[in-house]
């Protein structure tokens, strides 16, 4: 077993975090849970203090304002104690034994810095899931999502974690400029057999509209921000790929495998 900090980044998500809490504390790997509440205005914060006084694995960081997705699982990384790193956002939730999956491919797998797990959607529309095309797309939101990702702290840092620039916290998508780098280097693997991650439907959430752009059920509101963003998220790709060159060039070799977890 890899003991594990797991990092929840928290916006306005109190009717969903402790089911998101629950589901982290049921798994044995999960040592250390971080709830980063990004400034929110209903009762995320006090939840997470409530969870973090009843159990020693929960810690409540706050941030003092809104700063982002981005900003907030970085802050949660920097404060991890443990050398595996698994991000689950507020809304989501593990299955019994995804993280078991995921560390047993990691210590099986030394040189693999990173594993995705796959992920079920919950209470999406029909159309989404009965269409033809469904696993493909769903294929490629599972090896994007954060809540998928369970990476060695020593690659994420070396990556420099998920980019905060103005236009991913304004546009969105700053998960995949880490998914690229990952891809680039290593082919971003996942492990395709168990559903671990439950990704529940709800108004505005951002894979419905991936489904629906790509299903042709709707169109692109904004073409021209689109491509703008995707030629920013593989600048930033190429950044992340050149700094974790850089590091090997140094002759660090421990960026995939990391230290002894303390």
């Amino acid at each position: 077993m890899l003991p594990t900090s797991v990092i929840i980044p928290c916006f306005n998500a109190a009717s969903t975090l402790s089911r998101a809490l629950d589901s982290c504390i049921a798994q044995p790997e999960a040592s250390q849970i971080i709830v980063v509440d990004d400034g929110s205005a209903d009762a995320s914060r006090d939840i997470a203090a409530h969870y973090a006084a009843q159990c020693p694995r929960v810690k409540s960081l706050p941030l003092s304002q809104n700063s982002g997705p981005a900003r907030a699982r970085n802050w949660g990384a920097m404060h991890a104690d443990f050398d595996t790193l698994a991000f689950l956002d507020a809304d989501d939730e593990y299955v019994p034994g995804a993280l078991a999956d995921a560390t047993g491919f990691l210590a099986r797998h030394p040189d693999r810095p990173s594993i995705r797990l796959n992920i079920e959607f919950c209470g999406f529309p029909d159309e989404i899931t009965r269409h033809p095309d469904f696993e493909r797309l769903s294929g490629l939101i599972a090896g994007t999502v954060p809540s998928s990702l369970v990476i060695r702290r020593s690659a994420f840092m070396a990556l420099g974690g998920f980019p905060a620039d103005e236009i991913f916290r304004v546009a969105g998508g700053e998960d995949m400029p880490l998914s690229k780098a990952l891809f680039l280097l290593f082919e971003n693997r996942r492990l395709t057999g168990n559903r671990s991650v439950r990704m529940h439907f709800h108004a505005g959430i951002h894979a419905a509209r991936f489904f629906s752009i790509n299903m042709g059920f709707s169109t692109d509101p904004d073409p021209a921000q689109t491509a703008a963003l995707i030629e920013e998220q593989m600048r930033v790709a190429r950044r992340a790929v050149a700094a974790f060159e850089e590091l090997r060039g140094f002759g660090i070799r421990n960026l995939s495998h990391g230290a002894q977890a303390k």
